[in-house]
């Protein structure tokens, strides 16, 4: 593993503005070859103002190097995904919080 896990909150909703501003950092670091599926959107799917932007990420890795020292982020492309360090991790699990799942990227 390598130290970073993907924090999901299990709510079937939307991000704030407010909540993605919280999570501090937006960091270009997905490694769409190491990731097991990512499609971008296309001309053909009719949504010019998306060309060339992530449109799906399935079993997302992330290139660490490009992490830095960042604790808590999002994703700069996939912004659904909260990435937080194993620290981060532990923490919150000794406070035991609830409605979070945790998944190595």
């Amino acid at each position: 593993m390598n130290g970073w896990l993907t924090l999901v909150k299990q709510a079937d909703r939307a991000m704030t503005f407010d909540e993605l501003r919280e999570a501090g950092w937006l960091i270009r670091c997905i490694d769409d070859e190491a990731s097991e599926e990512v499609i971008r959107w296309t001309p053909e799917d009719g949504r010019p103002d998306r060309v060339g932007q992530y449109r799906d990420v399935d079993g997302m890795r992330i290139d660490p190097p490009q992490v830095g020292d960042a604790q808590v982020f999002r994703t700069w492309g996939w912004s659904i995904a909260l990435i937080v360090s194993e620290d981060i991790k532990l923490a919150l699990e000794r406070i035991r919080a609830t409605g979070v799942r945790f998944t190595p990227v």
